[in-house]
């Protein structure tokens, strides 16, 4: 999480992580603009480069070589990095409305989010074909697809492309050629599968000279593809390609590559579209009826230039865009983009062979593909490999806040008051009314017990203690690690609960305490809304009432929450640590490795998947899992945070007077966290962690085993540890896993407590 040095005044939102975009975030990354604040709203996060998706598909590059990786980039661009899909815009409030999030609010607003198939205007499209677009969902259908022909054993195959542009034939040809090997290692004959392509015009690459047109004829002819022109599909049965001209073919798999247009959603906002449903814009990449709104690539539509739906001009308007968000937010004059009148398109032929495409000119040969991979492979580093820019963002940061901005005579006062000292006193608290409208439109659960919360204010919070039952409390604390504040408190409200779950409690109530960085009371408001409507979205789905909490300001955000549990007055009730049992068997029900992952996201060591995953792992709750331990007669229980798997399991052998085996390679853990370790990312806490392998009887004999620093390793929102009895285990097992715990692993068991000091005793 960066702490931003001086206060933010304005937001400029990106929705989509198009070729325009992450060519913005290497901008402003480049050159920082202080008071200005970028926030990435994207369905995925790693964005791919369609100019090496063929490549890809043929089997010349990884995933990674081919995909920009969004959380890396956004760290780098100082940027906060939204996981959502947009659904619409209110303009008027000027907030972007997100599926699963609150509105995130914006000062200037750009949209790159690609075309989206428009299958419903043919019969069964949508039910029989497969869209190549959005390009961002383009991996998932095409592994899909590739595990259907690897699975059809029984007779000829037939794949048909509907589209014979230079996106649909360098597609199909890449299929083929990846196909055919496929089908070779796997000993069947690739004669098996029938290609064919339909182009609604009277030939090929229409947009090409004919030179290029007559090379790619000869390269499908060759390949043995059944090429369809004047072939309008009009109709799409399963098994069936109805076309205008009459022709019906037969066909297993359909691909869509054509008659693409705008994402429904914009239809609402009002905004210019134009008859395909894209964003008409003007010379500045501006929407023509608002100028707070910017769009480019393919969604944009400019009304004084006919461009081509061309990954080129995507990638050459990010500079112009950049730009011109600059100076939309400092109200200065934008600049027009004007766009080039040629372009050079190199279209790859499946195997490691490329066709040049300029006006009338057309060469090709295996040169050109490795002038192209070259060229591919420059354009994809710019994304991977950063420099060191800490000089130029402390040079940055000495600069007027304002950067030139164009504030009103209110925010420039409330820019100037939050960049000076603030006293201790009633200076370190939020305002009362920043904080009640931030809060106002939270949704907290209502419980019978509680007396007096947020629904009636007062000095503090009133609940009862039912008959029969006992309090459970428990305090959790810790700063923003993620630039996403809706995550963080999803994962900070997580965190806190887990100590009450793990005990065997329903939580009660809880009380927040919450930092937050000085700022503009609008953007402080929406930190404010963000952060806790993600941690009472999962207070309340544990039937937690919020009823109240304190709010200061501080240099980095934070949260935490003292919760209060209600438990059957009884001893026996509770799962303690100290419990277990010789001959239990030890059950993990999440992977490990938060703190590695983190430490090297701070660092642009880490792959955006594997922090997503991470994330997710830590906004699950265990309280199902805790319950289903409790169920299957946990003997005792904790759920992992800061003092890592080993530090917990010593917490628990010692009051249970009994000794404990681990097997490494049990070990549940999460994706890239062996890779992080290896390469010496550790967390800043690991250290203190590490001097507990004094309870280690043989720890020099594993101290090089792969698995090993992870014993140490911090956690946050992690899973239950448990010892459970070894007749129940298998079942309980089966059950976490039921439950959405995927990971739940065994990871060793319980022995009688041994002559030896160590209680910890590793096996492979």
């Amino acid at each position: 999480m960066q702490t931003p040095s001086q206060p933010i005044a304005r937001d400029i939102v990106l929705v989509g992580g198009g070729h325009s975009h992450v060519g913005v975030l290497k901008r402003f990354a480049m050159q920082p603009m202080p008071g200005v604040r970028l926030t990435l709203i994207c369905t995925d996060v790693h964005t791919p480069y369609s100019g090496m998706l063929p490549g890809y598909v043929a089997g010349h590059y990884s995933y990674d070589d081919v995909h920009i990786d969004l959380g890396k980039l956004a760290v780098f661009a100082g940027a906060r990095l939204y996981r959502d899909t947009v659904v619409g815009i209110d303009r008027h409030n000027k907030h972007v409305l997100c599926a699963n999030r609150p509105p995130v609010p914006y000062d200037r607003l750009s949209i790159n989010i690609g075309s989206t198939p428009q299958l419903g205007g043919v019969a069964g499209a949508e039910q029989h074909a497969v869209a190549v677009k959005p390009i961002h969902q383009f991996n998932q259908r095409w592994l899909a697809l590739l595990a259907r022909v690897q699975q059809h054993t029984q007779g000829p195959l037939r794949i048909a492309v509907v589209g014979a542009g230079a996106g649909g034939v360098e597609l199909l040809l890449a299929m083929q050629h990846r196909l055919h090997r496929e089908l070779k290692d796997m000993g069947r004959d690739p004669q098996s599968l029938q290609f064919h392509i339909f182009s609604a015009d009277p030939c090929i690459l229409p947009t090409h000279n004919a030179r290029v047109r007559k090379r790619f004829a000869m390269v499908l002819a060759a390949r043995g593809v059944t090429v369809h022109v004047n072939g309008q599909v009009t109709q799409v049965d399963a098994g069936q390609l109805h076309c205008a001209n009459g022709d019906v073919v037969a066909v297993d798999e359909t691909i869509w590559v054509t008659q693409a247009g705008g994402a429904l959603w914009l239809r609402d906002t009002g905004l210019a579209l134009d008859a395909s449903g894209f964003l008409v814009v003007n010379d500045c990449l501006q929407c023509t009826n608002d100028p707070h709104v910017f769009a480019a690539g393919d969604i944009a539509s400019m009304n004084n230039h006919a461009l081509p739906k061309a990954g080129v001009f995507a990638v050459r308007q990010s500079r112009p865009l950049a730009d011109n968000l600059r100076r939309s937010v400092q109200d200065k004059p934008l600049k027009p983009y004007h766009p080039q009148r040629g372009w050079l398109a190199l279209i790859s032929t499946g195997d490691a062979y490329a066709v040049a495409s300029r006006g009338a000119l057309g060469f090709s040969g295996q040169w050109v593909w490795r002038w192209k991979d070259w060229i591919d492979r420059r354009f994809m580093r710019k994304f991977s490999e950063f420099p060191d820019m800490s000089n130029n963002m402390a040079h940055s940061s000495t600069r007027s806040a304002a950067m030139g901005l164009a504030l009103s005579a209110d925010e420039s006062l409330q820019a100037i008051s939050a960049m000076a000292m603030r006293c201790g006193g009633c200076g370190a608290k939020v305002g009362a009314n920043v904080l009640s409208r931030a809060l106002g439109g939270l949704q907290v659960i209502q419980r019978d017990d509680v007396l007096v919360g947020l629904h009636a204010p007062d000095d503090a919070a009133v609940v009862r203690v039912p008959p029969g039952k006992a309090m459970v409390h428990s305090v959790d604390f810790f700063r923003a690690f993620v630039d996403d504040p809706y995550i963080f408190g999803k994962i900070a409200a997580n965190h806190a609960l887990g100590d009450i779950f793990a005990m065997g409690a329903q939580a009660q109530s809880a009380t927040a305490v919450a930092t937050v960085p000085p700022g503009l009371e609008a953007k402080v408001e929406d930190l404010l809304l963000q952060m806790m409507s993600g941690a009472v979205e999962v207070l309340n789905a544990a039937g937690c009432a919020l009823v109240g909490g304190h709010t200061g300001e501080g240099q980095e955000l934070a949260l935490g929450f003292a919760i209060n549990g209600l438990i059957d007055d009884d001893l026996e009730a509770l799962m303690r640590k100290g419990g277990m049992q010789a001959g239990d068997v030890l059950v993990l029900t999440k992977p490990i490795g938060t703190g590695t992952l983190f430490a090297a996201h701070a660092s642009l060591k880490a792959r955006g998947r594997w922090i997503d995953a991470a994330l997710q792992s830590m906004i699950q709750s265990n309280q199902l899992g805790a319950q289903c331990l409790r169920a299957h007669g946990a003997t005792a229980c904790t759920d992992l945070t800061g003092f890592g798997l080993l530090g917990h399991l010593v917490e628990m052998t010692r009051p249970s007077g009994v000794d404990a085996q681990i097997s490494l390679s049990s070990l549940p853990l999460l994706d890239g966290a062996l890779e992080t370790v290896a390469a010496g990312i550790l967390s800043s806490l690991q250290p203190a962690n590490v001097r507990l392998r004094r309870a280690l009887s043989n720890q020099a004999e594993f101290a090089q085993h792969p698995s090993y620093p992870l014993l140490f390793d911090p956690q946050t929102a992690g899973g239950l540890l448990a010892s459970v009895p070894g007749d129940h285990v298998q079942a309980c097992v089966t059950a976490l896993q039921a439950l959405g715990y995927t990971h739940t692993a065994i990871i060793g068991r319980i022995l009688p407590q041994g002559d030896a000091l160590e209680p910890i005793r590793l096996v492979a």
